[in-house]
Parts: structure tokens; C-alpha cells; sequence
């Protein structure tokens, strides 16, 4: 564990570049392994914890060797339950293994986009990713948003389904808690002023008055793409994610 410096939305010079951050509860950073790069090494699960900096829960595990690591604890672990990690390891809810020894039709999750770069994708409460296939060396999978996507076959997954699913059903219920969860207010651009936000200024409420949804710096919102198109990454997406 180790404390983080605040930074609250702002960049490297300190100007703030993400709105409504800030204040909060003191909270101790977990490092958490990814990588789960002890190959062949059984581990047993410790303890299931909380983490205030991600919405699923961790599992401490202790090690053959004696080491501990924080992991990302999947549904149905239990303190006392046996992982490993390996190229080939029993089909058990927690162990990880390479992709191309993970049978079709599995869930998996914290999964390498390349080998040896560690988990990336399917690592929030409630997410997986569903093997569909293995061909020249990639292996398809389907993830939680709908898209399809080639990850090299040599990168190392685990199985199951990441823990607390039903992290989108919490009620905040008041203003208090989100402050202490270091979210700050967030202001409607309808009632700012014109030379604050694209919607601001009029008598009374207003129509938005302009042609197309707006940011507050004034850039096209709902509907136009985002994503690069000449992005390194297309040429893995095999279906985009449906709207």
C-alpha cells in the first residue's frame, strides 16, 4: 500500500482538465498484480478486500515461495481457495492461463491484449469477456460491450467473471457520500451564462439554441465518432460495439 499525491483532474501543470474532482475521503493505494507472472506457483487466496480506488474487490494471495500479491478477486472466490497461474491450469474459477489453451465459450477476465503486457481488458466489478475462437495465433473474444476482438493467442487470461456484479445497482442517496467519494458538483450548461457554456444565457428556461449537442468548449457531442480512425488498434476490431 502506498499513498497517491492528489491531483483531483489536473494534468502535469496542475491546470485542472477533468471537472468535478476533488476533496474526499484519504484512501491508500493497493498495488494490484495484472501481471500474475509467477508461472507454476500456487497460491492461496488470503483475503477478499475491499478497494476504494476500483469497483471490484481484491484477494490477498500468499504464495508457495512466501510472497504475497494483491489480485483481482473474481465471483464465487472464497478464502482458501487454491490459483495458479500456468499455460495449461485446470479450468477453476481464479487460475490463469494463456488464451489458446482456454476452451470456446469461456468467460475470462483481466485479459492480455499482448503477451507479457498484462491484464487490460474485463477488469471492472461485474465484467468478462467470452472466448469465441482461436486462428493464426489470435484468439476472438467477445466483450462486455458487445464488440468483437482478435488479442494474441500467447497472452495470459484468467477465468471467470470479475467479482461485486451488482456494483451498478448502489444508490449514492446523498449529496454527502458522492463528496466523499471525491465527486464535486456538476452544474447544468442551460442555467450558466452564454459566455460560460454553449447552452447559457436567455430569460427563464430556454431551448438549447444550437443545432447539434455541445461541450462546454463548444465540440460536437452525441453521435460523431471519437475514436482515431487511422488508430494502430482497428485492424483487431472485428465488429464494432452496438449502440
Amino acid at each position: 500500500m502506498k499513498n497517491l499525491p492528489p491531483k483531483s483532474g489536473r494534468n502535469s501543470a496542475g491546470r485542472i482538465t477533468v471537472r468535478h474532482q476533488g476533496g474526499g475521503a484519504k484512501r491508500l493505494y493497493r498495488e494490484v498484480d495484472f501481471w500474475q507472472s509467477k508461472i507454476n506457483v500456487p497460491g492461496r487466496v488470503e483475503t477478499l478486500e475491499y478497494d476504494p480506488y476500483r469497483t471490484a474487490f481484491i484477494a490477498r494471495v500468499v504464495y508457495k515461495d512466501g510472497s504475497r500479491a494483491y489480485v483481482l478477486a473474481p465471483e464465487k472466490l472464497k478464502v482458501g481457495d487454491e490459483i495458479i497461474t500456468a499455460e495449461k491450469a485446470p479450468l477453476t474459477i481464479g487460475n490463469r492461463m494463456m488464451l489458446q489453451s482456454i476452451p470456446l465459450g469461456t468467460q475470462v477476465y483481466n485479459v492480455e491484449i499482448s503477451e507479457g503486457s498484462g491484464g487490460k481488458l474485463a477488469r471492472s466489478a461485474g465484467s468478462y469477456a467470452e472466448v469465441l475462437a482461436h486462428e493464426d495465433g489470435f484468439t476472438n473474444l467477445k466483450l462486455a460491450s458487445g464488440e468483437i476482438r482478435r488479442v494474441v493467442s500467447r497472452g495470459y487470461a484468467s477465468i471467470g467473471q470479475v467479482s461485486n456484479a451488482e456494483h451498478n445497482l448502489i444508490t449514492i442517496g446523498k449529496a454527502g457520500r458522492s463528496r466523499h467519494m471525491g465527486i464535486r458538483p456538476t452544474v447544468r450548461g442551460s442555467v450558466m451564462n452564454p459566455v460560460d457554456h454553449p447552452y447559457g444565457g436567455g430569460e427563464g428556461r430556454q431551448k438549447r439554441g444550437t443545432k447539434r449537442p455541445k461541450t462546454a468548449w463548444g465540440k460536437v457531442t452525441g453521435g460523431r465518432k471519437t475514436r482515431n480512425r487511422k488508430k494502430w488498434s482497428n485492424q483487431f476490431i472485428i465488429q464494432r460495439r452496438t449502440k
